[in-house]
């Protein structure tokens, strides 16, 4: 009786080789979505994260504006304050008075006073934007124009009295002068904080018309911020 022996290998169940290949492309194909699908997510976040960059710049900006508008509103109030202390003796200076009417030295050392005090709040400017330093600048240069108006009239009225009438109407110049820059630099008073959101803010000096200064403009305070 013969040997039994296995069946010849030909005869033996072969491995599906195709559904294999089928298998190994599904793997390939799941792998390579899932790396582009976590490629795409870190894209899509590098992309939409701020820059450092940027984010410094956008808030150095924020933080000058922040310091702009609180800048703008204490320089319009103390604008408003000087208005009121310098116009009166801006006033006088342009006063058209005979010589027995004009203010004797002891009034003119007083205005002196006046315009030196004046003149302290602005004479040591803080940085700021270039539009507020333009308005700040135009009210420092205004008042140092009004302080060489009241030493001119001081002269004139300690001075010789041949020279007083020409002294005084000099000086009288020079205050006509200091009123018109005044008005310069509230017109851009006016205009920055009109930008910054505070609406008109009228601080031009109460010295009359005429002599060719900036009025103000009709606006009601506070509107068209």
């Amino acid at each position: 009786m013969s040997r039994r022996t296995g069946k010849p290998s030909y005869l033996l169940p072969t491995r599906d080789s195709r559904r294999s290949r089928i298998v190994r492309l599904a793997a390939v194909v799941t792998g390579v979505g899932l790396a582009a699908a976590l490629l795409g997510g870190a894209v899509g976040y590098t992309a939409g994260r701020p820059d450092p960059v940027d984010s410094s710049i956008a808030d150095m900006r924020e933080a000058e504006a922040q310091r702009d508008t609180q800048q703008i509103a204490e320089l319009t109030g103390t604008a408003r304050r000087l208005s009121g202390q310098i116009s009166p003796v801006l006033t006088a200076l342009q006063a058209d008075t005979s010589t027995s009417g004009q203010a004797g030295p002891e009034q003119a050392r007083q205005w002196q006073q006046t315009v030196r005090q004046a003149a302290q709040p602005l004479a040591d400017p803080p940085s700021g934007t270039t539009a507020t330093n333009v308005a700040r600048g135009g009210l420092r240069v205004a008042l140092d124009q009004a302080a060489l108006a009241v030493d001119t009239y001081l002269v004139a009225v300690t001075g010789p009295a041949a020279q007083r009438a020409a002294l005084t109407q000099l000086a009288a110049r020079q205050a006509a002068q200091a009123v018109g820059t005044w008005s310069v630099a509230a017109t851009q008073l006016d205009q920055i904080n009109i930008d910054a959101g505070h609406g008109h803010q009228h601080v031009h000096l109460d010295t009359g018309t005429g002599g060719g200064a900036f009025a103000p403009d009709h606006a009601e305070e506070g509107t068209g911020g």
